[in-house]
């Protein structure tokens, strides 16, 4: 199997990209203000995975009409990126331990419902793609997809916190985060061998 065979990313997918990093770059903006301002480490998470949505869409714009080999690399890279914020996260979760104080709840849910809002746009630009280019779109579809997931667990967070004034549902929340990004970075690190698999065939 040569590059040639490999299934190329349509160039319609460029504008979808730019948009969706432009939208994730604007709300990360606003979502790490609410964050920093409550104490919420879940938003932190939350704000950070818009910062890599953005990063990652802008490589898949940079990325189309590469070869099948390098678009493999980039994959392998997209898959870093997608853990970093489940590193970060890990580390906000060990230095939130010394101060357990419950986010505001409203603010939370608040910033929650409008992150939701952000991915499922995105997602929703996204979803046609998916299965069209290898690990690049697949990358940028489910980056999508988790936040929405991850959204729906902050809003859920916010809103056991107005009832039972604790701490753990934000920090639960900032766990399950972590764990879809690392989720997520694998599932794009076995198409991205896949696609390396394809460019370097046995001889």
């Amino acid at each position: 199997m040569t590059d040639a065979s490999a299934p190329a990313i349509p160039i319609s997918l460029r504008p979808v990209v730019l948009r969706v990093a432009g939208l994730n770059l604007a709300y990360f903006g606003v979502e790490i203000a609410v964050a920093v301002a409550i104490g919420s480490l879940a938003l932190i998470a939350d704000s950070l995975d818009f910062l890599e949505d953005a990063a990652l869409n802008l490589l898949i714009f940079a990325g189309i009409g590469w070869s099948l080999r390098n678009r493999a690399r980039l994959g392998m890279v997209l898959a870093g990126i997608l853990l970093l914020p489940a590193l970060a996260t890990a580390y906000a979760a060990w230095e939130k331990v010394a101060d357990m104080a419950p986010p505001a709840p409203l603010p939370l849910t608040l910033a929650g419902l409008g992150a939701l809002a952000v991915n499922l746009t995105c997602a929703v630009m996204l979803a046609r793609h998916r299965d069209g280019g290898g690990s690049l779109t697949r990358a940028a579809y489910l980056s999508a997809r988790n936040d929405a997931y991850a959204n729906l667990a902050i809003i859920g967070a916010g809103l056991v916190t107005a009832l039972t004034l604790s701490p753990w549902p934000d920090l639960v929340a900032a766990a399950g985060i972590a764990v879809l990004n690392a989720d997520s970075a694998m599932d794009i690190l076995k198409a991205a061998r896949a696609e390396w698999r394809a460019a370097h065939p046995a001889a």
